[in-house]
């Protein structure tokens, strides 16, 4: 039997962190989907396909790893694909409040489906989408802290005009 997870996120943009837990994954399943999610509650500095094509390169041809998007409940694009885990990332206890929260209504809402919390590398534990835009938005070095695609891609972002 295939045990496949599920590791989502809106990655606006992808960090290393993110492309680590991704590797990481593939020792507790022996699939994994990453999972851009689409919120049309928030704007993103990258669409969709942009965030889909980033994590690709940036992570790596493996097939046992996919790349999709989703809108709606988690747990109903787990079921769709016979998924089992989900997989987050725990910087600090201040995620763990909320991850609880969510994996235990992702449990009540379907039986049977665990999430798994992993911790990134000591490197990347003050490391957040949101905080790599603000870096780079006012001009920072985010250089070590995403791929050199992401970094092309919000150089282009933040140009001056």
């Amino acid at each position: 039997m295939t045990r496949i997870a599920v590791y989502p996120g809106s990655f606006d943009p992808p960090t290393n962190g993110h492309t680590d837990l991704v590797r990481r994954s593939l020792a507790l399943a022996d699939r994994v989907v990453v999972a851009v999610a689409r919120n049309s509650t928030k704007e993103p500095l990258f669409s969709v396909s942009e965030r889909l094509d980033m994590l690709r390169q940036a992570v790596g041809e493996d097939p046992r790893i996919t790349y999709e998007s989703f809108e709606g409940l988690l747990v109903d694009f787990c079921r769709g694909h016979g998924a089992s885990l989900i997989v987050r990332g725990l910087r600090a206890v201040s995620d763990f409040e909320y991850e609880f929260q969510m994996a235990m209504m992702n449990r009540h809402l379907l039986p049977g489906l665990e999430t798994v919390f992993l911790v990134p590398p000591e490197d990347a534990t003050y490391l957040s989408s949101s905080l790599v835009r603000e870096v780079a938005r006012h001009g920072g070095d985010v250089s070590a802290l995403v791929h050199p695609v992401v970094l092309a891609a919000l150089k282009r972002r933040f140009a001056p005009r």
